[in-house]
């Protein structure tokens, strides 16, 4: 007769006592690594150190970008107001700037595909 393979399920649990607010926390920190509550303890409690699928890196990127898109539609909206200080800027400048939009928007897309760390880099 072959033995069966134990499994967790099978397997005696660990109970911990938490508070509401502590429990939360962990649960949140699971979150953040794409585990579950039950892995994200079990590797800590064998000295591993989940990884974050976030990559907070491209978040501060995405930030920078966003700003940087701000400023641009700023400029466009003095340009449509008709503002004096922007007088000297004809059609062509505003496309440039409404082509530099576009291609800070393909930027921004590529950086929000690589904020959330596929499952293989953990």
């Amino acid at each position: 007769m072959a033995d069966k393979k134990i499994t967790r399920k099978g397997s005696p649990a660990i109970s911990v006592w938490v508070t509401p607010d502590e429990k939360n926390r962990i649960e949140s920190s699971a979150k953040q690594t794409g585990q579950s509550t039950s892995a994200y303890l079990r590797q800590l409690g064998q000295g591993y150190a989940p990884k974050s699928i976030m990559d907070y890196g491209k978040i501060i990127e995405l930030a920078h970008i966003n700003g940087d898109l701000g400023r641009l539609g700023g400029l466009i909206k003095l340009w449509l107001t008709n503002d004096v200080r922007t007088a000297q800027y004809g059609e062509s400048t505003l496309r440039a700037v409404l082509s530099r939009i576009e291609e800070t928007q393909e930027k921004m897309l590529e950086i929000m595909k690589a904020v959330v760390k596929p499952r293989a880099e953990w």
